[in-house]
């Protein structure tokens, strides 16, 4: 099974973007099959992004994680110089980088009939 590394946005409205890297977790597990590796919704749990050095052990630890992925798919609609450098380095190991937008996401759910793990959810 691929690992996807998600990469997207953390700095700034921080609760909001964890939320956004969930969907887009839980966009890779249920429409692609694939396991996510989101290093920033986990370190998140433990780790304060606002001291630097939280901050640069998360940054490392992420990258140190990335080198086990299969790829890396990056989400929203800006690119963050955390996100350049993720990129970057996948890159740089030869690890293919897809941008993946959020309209290219509501069409994939669209198409399957909306998205299958809020469907889940419903049921239960």
């Amino acid at each position: 099974m691929k690992k996807i590394y998600v990469c997207s946005r953390l700095a700034g409205d921080i609760e909001n973007n964890i939320e956004k890297a969930k969907g887009y977790a839980r966009f890779v597990v249920k429409e692609c099959g694939a396991i996510p590796i989101a290093p920033h919704i986990y370190f998140t749990q433990f780790l304060d992004d606002n001291l630097p050095e939280d901050r640069a052990f998360g940054t490392m630890a992420g990258l140190m994680l990335l080198s086990d992925c299969d790829e890396l798919w990056y989400f929203g609609d800006s690119v963050s110089q955390g996100m350049v450098r993720e990129i970057i380095a996948a890159k740089e190991q030869g690890i293919p980088v897809r941008y993946v937008s959020d309209t290219e996401i509501d069409q994939i759910k669209t198409e399957n009939g909306g998205n299958q793990y809020e469907m889940e959810q419903e049921v239960h």
